[in-house]
C-alpha cells in the first residue's frame, strides 16, 4: 500500500519511479515472437480461433482486450495449453489464463518451457506454480532476458532471501529480474555500505538488508547517486545517522525514492503549518514519516479534512500519525466513534489513528467500556448497621 501512496503523492524523482513501474524497459512478449499481422487481409486466423474454442476460451473477451493476437499467422495455442496442463492446470484454469493473457499464444513454446524451469527454482511444487500463473499470467509469460532472470534468481537465493519471497518478486516486481546482475549486486553493496556508514552493526546488516528487500524490492531500480543524494540531504537537515536509520525502517526504504526538492517542500510546508522550530519538526517527522513522503497538496488536503471535523492543529501536532489517514477514512472513523458518544475533538487522536486493525481494537475497548455497568449488580453490598 505504501508504494502506491508514494507514487501518487510525490513529483520529481517519483515521476521516473512511476515510469519504471508502469513502463518497463523490457517490453514483455514482443521479444519472444515476430509480429506478423496480415494487414492486407485484415482477417482473423481461423485456425487460432478454432483452437481457442477447443479449450473453451471466451473469444469475445480476447477480441475486446487483445484482439491483435487473433490476426497472427503463427500461434501456439495447443502447445501453450499443453505446458499448462502438464503442470496440472485444469480446463477452466487454462481457459482463464489464455483469456487474461492472450499474448501467451504467440510466445515460443521453448521460451515458455524455459520460463517454467526458472519459476520452478523457487516454487515448492507444480501446484504452487500453477496457482502463481493463474494469478499473474502476464508476469509468467514475460519470457525475455531469461538468462539474466536465472542469474538474478540465483543471486537472491545466495543472499538468503526465501524462495517464497523471490516468487513474490517474480509476480509483483518482475522488473528487478531484468536488471543486469551487476546492477543488482552494485545496489546491494551500496545499501549495505550505507547502513554501516549510518551506524548499523555488522552483525545486523544482513537481517536489515533482507527485511528491506522483502518490504520494497523496487529499491533495486534506484541509482547509487540517488541514494547518496537523499542521505546527504537528510544529514544537512539535521537528522542524525540514528534518525535516518529509523526513517529507513519506518518507510521501508521508500525514503530513497524521494528527491531532496520534494522533501524540502514538504518540510517547509509542515514547519509553516505547525509553527514549530527545526528541532520540533524533526520530532514530528520521526513520529510520522508521512510528512516527508506526502506532497504538499496531499498534506494540505489531509490537514484541511481534519480541521473540518473540528480537530485542531495542536491535536494534529500532538498525534501527527493521523496524517497517514485519507479524509474518507477519518470521516468514517469519527462517525463510528461518535456513535458511542466519543467526541474526538475534545480528546486525543490516538483512538482515531493507526491501522484498520489497531482502530478496530481501540473501538472495541471503548465500546466495552461504554457498556460496562457503574457497579457490579451481583456483588454483596457492604451496609453498616
Amino acid at each position: 500500500m505504501l508504494w502506491k501512496l508514494l507514487i501518487r503523492s510525490q513529483p520529481c524523482r517519483l515521476c521516473s519511479f512511476r515510469k519504471m513501474l508502469s513502463a518497463p524497459k523490457y517490453r514483455p512478449f514482443l521479444a519472444c515472437f515476430t509480429y506478423t499481422n496480415d494487414h492486407q487481409s485484415n482477417k482473423e486466423n481461423k485456425r487460432t480461433v478454432e483452437k481457442l474454442y477447443k479449450f473453451s476460451v471466451d473469444i469475445g473477451k480476447i477480441r475486446r482486450l487483445k484482439g491483435w493476437v487473433l490476426f497472427e499467422d503463427e500461434t501456439y495455442v495447443e502447445e501453450i495449453a499443453n505446458v499448462l496442463q502438464q503442470l496440472g492446470a485444469n480446463e477452466t484454469a487454462v481457459a482463464s489464463i489464455l483469456e487474461r493473457c492472450p499474448e501467451a499464444i504467440v510466445c515460443s513454446p521453448t521460451a515458455v518451457n524455459t520460463q517454467r524451469e526458472l519459476w520452478q527454482l523457487v516454487c515448492k511444487n507444480e501446484q504452487e506454480l500453477v496457482k502463481l500463473i493463474e494469478q499473474f499470467p502476464e508476469s509468467f509469460f514475460t519470457v525475455t532476458d531469461q538468462e539474466t532472470q536465472k542469474l538474478n534468481i540465483q543471486f537472491f537465493q545466495e543472499l538468503g532471501l526465501k524462495n517464497v519471497v523471490i516468487s513474490r518478486f517474480l509476480t509483483t516486481a518482475s522488473n528487478i529480474f531484468h536488471n543486469p546482475i551487476e546492477k543488482n549486486k552494485q545496489m546491494i553493496s551500496i545499501l549495505q555500505e550505507s547502513y554501516l556508514n549510518l551506524g548499523g552493526s555488522e552483525a545486523n546488516v544482513k537481517v536489515w538488508l533482507l527485511k528491506l528487500l522483502s518490504q520494497n524490492p523496487f529499491i533495486l531500480l534506484n541509482s547509487s547517486a540517488a541514494i547518496k543524494e537523499t542521505l546527504e540531504f537528510l544529514q544537512e537537515q539535521g537528522f542524525t545517522n540514528f534518525d535516518i536509520l529509523q526513517l529507513l525502517s519506518k518507510l521501508k526504504g521508500f525514503l530513497f525514492h524521494l528527491c531532496p526538492r520534494s522533501i524540502q517542500n514538504s518540510i517547509s510546508f509542515s514547519k509553516n503549518v505547525f509553527k514549530c522550530t527545526d528541532h520540533d519538526l524533526k520530532q514530528l517527522v520521526l513520529k510520522c514519516p508521512a510528512i516527508l513522503y506526502y506532497s504538499v497538496p496531499v498534506l494540505e488536503e489531509r490537514i484541511q479534512g481534519l480541521l473540518k471535523e473540528g480537530i485542531s492543529i495542536a491535536q494534529i501536532k500532538e498525534t501527527p500519525m493521523v496524517l497517514e489517514l485519507t479524509p474518507q477514512i477519518v470521516q468514517y472513523r469519527i462517525k463510528k466513534l461518535n456513535s458511542l458518544g466519543y467526541r474526538i475533538k475534545d480528546g486525543h487522536l490516538v483512538n482515531l489513528s493507526g491501522t484498520k486493525k489497531e482502530f478496530e481494537a481501540n473501538f472495541g475497548k471503548i465500546q466495552a467500556k461504554k457498556g460496562r455497568p457503574l457497579f457490579n449488580p451481583v456483588a454483596p453490598l457492604n451496609i453498616e448497621e
